[in-house]
C-alpha cells in the first residue's frame, strides 16, 4: 500500500529557482533520542549522508525518473537536511545534464555529478556546476579486463588526470575504485595513493557487488584509510542482504560519510537504505546525523510511488508492519509502555508514521479495548471478551478485520458510544 507523502512542489516552482542563487544551508532539523543500545561506546563519533537515489537509485530495473520526479526527490531530500544528494550522471543525456544542473542551483545540500574517468564525463560535470565531482574507474582484474578493457597502469593514469582536472577547475572531487572489494589489495592502495597524492578530497570505497562482509569491510576501510588523508566514504550493495551492516562498519573503522539510497533501491538488490543508516545511527550509536527523521515515512512514500518499487510490509523503519502489532502479548505490553515490544530508541513519531494495533487472530483483548475506546466506544469486559471472539473468528477464516466490521462487532453487543464520532467507512455506507 502507497503511503501519502506530503513533499511536494508546485509546478514550475524549480523552473523559476534555478536561475536563483544558492541558499545559506540551513541548521539541521533534530530531534531526541533515547541513548542508544551502545551508549557505553564511542564507535562512531559523526556520520555524513550522501544520498543516491537519483542516480544508484534510478539504476533499479525497470526504475525511470522523470524530470518532475527528480525534482520532487531532491527537493525531498534536501528539505530532510540531507549532507549530499547525487542528482545524476551530466554525460548521460542532454535531459540529465539539465536535471543535474537544475537540482545543483534549486537546493540547499551539497550536489554531486557522477562521472568515469573520462574527459567528456567530467567536463560535463564540472558544466553542470555541481559542488563534488564523483569520479570512479575499475580497479579489480575482472572488470578492468572484460568491462573498462584496460590496464592497470592505464587506470591508474587516468584516475589521476580526473582528479587533477577537477581539483584544477576549483571543485570538490571524490574518487572511487570501483570493486574495491574485489581488487587486489596491494593494487587498490597504489590506487590509492595515486589519487591521494593529486590532491583527492574524498576516497569512497565501493562494495560494488556486495559481496563484503561486516567485519572485513571494516578491515579494508581501516587499511584504506591508513594510506590516504583524504576524508572516506562507503558504497554498499545489499546482494547477500548485508548494505546497511556493512556501511556501519565502515562508520566503524573511521568512515565519514556512507552513501545510501531511499528504500535501499538501486542496482540489483539494491544499496544500502537511507533510512536503515540513518536510524541506526541515531538510535543505535547516539549520532546525530543533522538529518530530519521525521520526514523519513513521507520520503519514503515519495520514492516508492516515482521508483514503482514497492516497499514490502517487514521493511524497518518505513515498512507498514515497522510499527504494527498483532500478538495479544505484544499489543498489551506496547498499551501500557512502547518500549516494552519496540525498540525504545526508535518509535513512529521519530519517522514521522504512526503505530497500529493490527487485527487479527492473534489479537488480544487489551487491543480490542483500545481499538473500541479509539473510535467511540465504552466496553464493559464482557463486551470486550465477545468483539475479541469475533475478531478472532472472522481473521481465522483468512478475512481482512476491518473497523466497519470491529464497529458492527461493537454494536451487537450493545457496547455504548461515547462519542458522535463515526468512522470514514460508516460514512461510505451512509449509516
Amino acid at each position: 500500500m502507497l503511503r501519502r507523502s506530503a513533499c511536494s512542489i508546485p509546478p514550475g516552482a524549480w523552473a523559476q529557482s534555478s536561475c536563483s542563487t544558492r541558499r545559506i544551508r540551513r541548521p539541521p532539523r533534530r530531534i531526541e533520542f533515547s541513548a542508544g543500545t551502545l551508549r557505553d561506546r564511542t564507535e562512531v563519533d559523526d556520520a555524513r549522508i550522501f544520498d543516491t537515489t537519483l542516480r544508484d537509485g534510478e539504476q533499479s530495473p525497470g526504475t525511470s525518473f522523470s524530470y518532475d520526479d527528480q525534482r520532487e526527490i531532491a527537493a525531498a531530500l534536501d528539505a530532510a537536511a540531507t549532507d549530499v544528494i547525487e542528482a545524476g550522471f551530466p554525460v548521460n543525456s542532454d535531459a540529465e545534464f539539465r536535471a543535474v544542473a537544475d537540482v545543483a542551483s534549486a537546493v540547499d545540500a551539497d550536489v554531486c555529478g557522477l562521472a568515469r574517468v573520462v574527459d567528456d564525463d567530467v567536463e560535463a560535470a564540472l558544466a553542470a556546476g555541481v559542488d563534488v565531482v564523483h569520479v570512479f574507474c575499475s580497479t579489480s582484474d575482472v572488470q578492468l579486463a572484460d568491462s573498462m578493457h584496460a590496464t592497470r597502469a592505464e587506470a591508474v593514469e587516468r584516475s589521476v588526470a580526473a582528479v587533477e582536472r577537477v581539483k584544477e577547475a576549483g571543485v570538490e572531487v571524490m574518487f572511487s575504485p570501483m570493486d574495491a572489494t574485489r581488487t587486489e589489495r596491494s593494487f587498490l592502495i597504489e590506487v590509492v595513493e595515486a589519487v591521494t597524492e593529486a590532491g583527492v578530497d574524498w576516497i569512497d570505497v565501493p562494495d560494488t557487488c556486495g559481496v563484503a562482509t561486516p567485519a572485513r569491510f571494516r578491515d579494508l576501510i581501516e587499511t584504506v584509510a591508513s594510506h590516504t588523508d583524504a576524508r572516506i566514504d562507503v558504497h554498499t550493495h545489499d546482494d547477500f542482504g548485508m548494505a546497511t551492516a556493512t556501511a556501519l562498519a565502515g562508520f566503524e573503522a573511521g568512515a565519514d560519510q556512507a552513501q545510501v539510497s531511499v528504500n535501499g533501491i538501486g542496482e540489483r538488490a539494491g544499496n544500502a537504505a537511507y533510512e536503515e543508516v540513518v536510524m541506526a545511527l541515531e538510535g543505535l550509536y547516539g549520532v546525530d546525523t543533522g538529518i530530519d527523521t521525521r520526514a523519513l515515512s513521507d520520503l519514503s512514500a515519495t520514492v516508492e510511488r516515482h521508483s514503482d518499487v514497492r516497499v514490502p510490509a517487514n521493511k524497518p523503519v518505513v515498512g507498514d508492519n515497522a510499527f504494527a502489532h498483532e500478538s495479544g502479548i505484544h499489543a498489551a505490553g506496547v498499551i501500557e509502555n512502547a518500549a516494552t515490544f519496540e525498540p525504545g530508541v526508535m518509535g513512529p513519531d521519530t519517522v514521522g508514521t504512526d503505530r497500529e494495533l493490527v487485527l487479527g487472530k492473534h489479537t488480544g483483548r487489551h487491543a480490542v479495548r483500545e481499538r473500541m475506546t479509539e473510535i467511540g466506544f465504552d466496553p464493559t469486559d464482557e463486551q470486550v471478551a465477545t468483539v475479541t471472539s469475533r475478531v478472532k473468528e472472522r481473521a481465522a477464516g483468512d478475512e481482512r478485520v476491518t473497523e466497519a466490521d470491529l464497529v458492527a462487532f461493537a454494536e451487537e453487543t450493545g457496547a455504548t458510544r461515547t462519542t458522535e464520532s463515526v468512522s470514514e467507512e460508516e460514512r461510505v455506507r451512509g449509516e
